[in-house]
């Protein structure tokens, strides 16, 4: 708003949305977009974790990081009294009964693994997390502590949308001659050149160089706490530019 009218900006939203002038602006109705985003949070949020997997540990490791993160969050603006306040405690309830399967869960799941998780428990984490960040009114937060996931997504999409031929399985192999894992490579339709499956994974290896699995996955959690950390930066140095 600017002396009691809506700004340039706010015209060319209420032609998409509904601006409350009564707020000064600071509501925006998104109506069927918000719908729209949310569904599409809750479907991100369930594939995102099981397409960046494939390494013992690193499903269970990066769902225990994120909901760490997102713990965090909650207890600050449990802390803090924030208007949701009430409804960071109903995330951080279903929060701590989440963390502790998963760390149980990773005791057996870290290198080398006497249980395998599947697709179960990944669908699991993502819904977890998509319950928590849309009922908990933090849905716009939540994408922060995900940045590996959305790299990962991003970089993935010339597989995904078929523009490069994408196999079945696009995990890294074990060089038995070295005992590391390498990037695994898929042939282009010219059939002349080779390129790294394009996930996050096959991009570590490809710029830190081969490594052990466990190494590896110590390397991605690392990555993921250090966006973790990045994200919580954001959300409470630099929300105006963010959120307002």
């Amino acid at each position: 708003m600017n002396e009691g009218s809506l700004t340039t900006l706010g015209r060319l939203l209420c032609h998409f949305v509904v601006v409350d002038q009564n707020a000064d602006g600071s509501i925006v109705n998104l109506g069927l977009f918000y719908l729209f985003y949310m569904g599409l949070l809750a479907v991100f949020c369930t594939n995102a974790i099981n397409i960046h997997a494939g390494i013992n540990g690193l499903e269970v490791g990066q769902s225990y990081v994120i909901g760490c993160a997102v713990l965090f969050h909650n207890l600050i603006e449990i802390q803090a009294r924030s208007i949701a306040w009430e409804n960071h405690v109903f995330s951080a309830m279903i929060l701590l009964s989440f963390l502790g399967v998963s760390l149980a869960l990773l005791r057996h799941n870290w290198y080398p693994a006497s249980v395998f998780v599947g697709d179960t428990y990944c669908y699991f984490a993502g819904m977890t997390f998509a319950v928590v960040g849309i009922l908990g009114h933090f849905s716009k937060t939540l994408l922060l502590f995900f940045i590996p996931q959305v790299i990962n997504f991003l970089w993935s999409t010339p597989q995904l949308f078929k523009r490069i031929p994408c196999p079945k399985h696009r995990l890294p192999k074990f060089n038995s001659q070295t005992g590391k894992m390498e990037p695994s490579r898929v042939l282009l339709k010219s059939g002349k050149k080779e390129i790294a499956n394009m996930t996050l994974i096959n991009l570590c290896l490809q710029m830190l160089g081969p490594m052990s699995e466990q190494n590896l996955c110590v390397a991605l959690l690392a990555f993921q706490t250090l966006c973790c950390a990045f994200g919580l930066y954001v959300r409470y140095n630099l929300a105006q530019m963010v959120f307002d």
